[in-house]
């Protein structure tokens, strides 16, 4: 991305960042090194999750996958696995999909042009950007929430960050103050934007560019960013049976065409040999980013071995044990549910 030549007035808040940036930057693995694979990986996993929650499953993820052909070569229910606790496994599965992609379409090479990695599955523009910034000194901005956050307080700037055209509205504003070292200024201001210029209660008063932030000298700061579409959630009830004996309980795989792609989960139905078996009812209540969702799980304890094993070649369902269902990526609140039935 060009710089237009009405920028050079704001160039100096850029660099204020990257002095501020060069003393304060996050001690962080994935800064000590410019392999674009890490670099790729780190900003997969942080998208929906904080630096404190993540790092742990970042580095335990890099250990079992240091690099594109292990990730390649791996079978994607262990990826999954080793996605556990993150969430949003969609992400696992499509990395996967990517470092086969890199594998078959670019030598095992991570692509160094920004069109290129944008051609990744899952890779997005702020994804990209970030790669190509840190790895290969592309001057592309990261556009991400800090960025609408940090920008829209800077220059006061009203425009709705839900608008189809704030990504481009932002970059834009972005190159007016982006110095030459575009991938610590990128950082810069994910860090700014994490740490200092938070979505509430930021902390102005220790931040490097409030001289420059109009949304500071207005004391405005809370009426940015302006954002006026509202997500919409809706309520979806599933429901699912614990089939189980001896020791044992049955699953199934999930598809990857809707939430929870790829993890297993139980029965969703029975047979109706198996209604006089069911114990006790629960119903559980979870929140994801767009769905409320209503669980009802019943209990179906099977004395019949005939009962089980006709049920089981019916309907191709899995035998897992209890002891090693921790080998399997399911569901938090299923998972849950499994580590409460041991207690009982």
């Amino acid at each position: 991305m060009e710089r237009d030549n009405k920028s050079s007035e704001f160039l100096h808040i850029g660099n204020k960042l990257l002095s501020w940036y060069g003393k304060n930057a996050r001690d962080l693995p994935f800064r000590q090194t410019k392999d674009p694979y890490k670099i790729w990986i780190c900003e997969i996993v942080f998208q929906q999750t904080r630096i404190s929650q993540g790092l742990n499953h970042y580095n335990n993820f890099i250990k079992r996958f240091p690099d594109v052909k292990t990730l390649a070569d791996a079978e994607e229910n262990e990826v999954l696995l080793y996605w556990k606790g993150l969430g949003y496994y969609s992400r696992a599965i499509n990395i996967h999909k990517a470092s086969q992609q890199i594998m078959n379409d670019y030598q095992g090479v991570f692509p160094a042009d920004y069109e290129e990695i944008l051609k990744l599955k899952g890779v997005g523009k702020y994804t990209a950007a970030a790669v190509s910034s840190i790895c290969f000194g592309g001057r592309m901005p990261a556009v991400d929430g800090n960025f609408y956050r940090v920008l829209s307080r800077i220059f006061a700037d009203d425009f709705d960050i839900s608008n189809s055209k704030a990504f481009s509205y932002f970059s834009q504003l972005a190159a007016m103050v982006m110095p030459d070292n575009v991938g610590d200024f990128n950082q810069a201001m994910m860090d700014l934007g994490s740490e200092i210029c938070k979505p509430k209660n930021p902390l102005c008063s220790e931040c490097p560019v409030n001289d420059d932030c109009l949304a500071f000298s207005m004391q405005k700061i809370s009426e940015y960013p302006v954002k006026t579409k509202k997500v919409k959630t809706e309520d979806l009830a599933l429901k699912y049976y614990f089939v189980h004996r001896n020791g044992q309980f049955l699953i199934r795989q999930r598809k990857d065409d809707f939430i929870w792609k790829k993890l297993f989960e139980f029965p969703p139905v029975i047979s109706v040999e198996l209604e006089p078996f069911i114990r006790n009812v629960k119903t559980i209540n979870h929140k994801l980013t767009h769905k409320n969702l209503i669980i009802e799980i019943s209990s179906v304890e099977v004395h019949s071995e005939a009962v089980w094993n006709s049920f089981i070649a019916e309907n191709q369902y899995l035998i897992t044990d209890f002891e090693a269902f921790h080998d399997k990526s399911f569901p938090k609140p299923l998972e849950n549910y499994i580590q409460n039935s041991l207690k009982d």
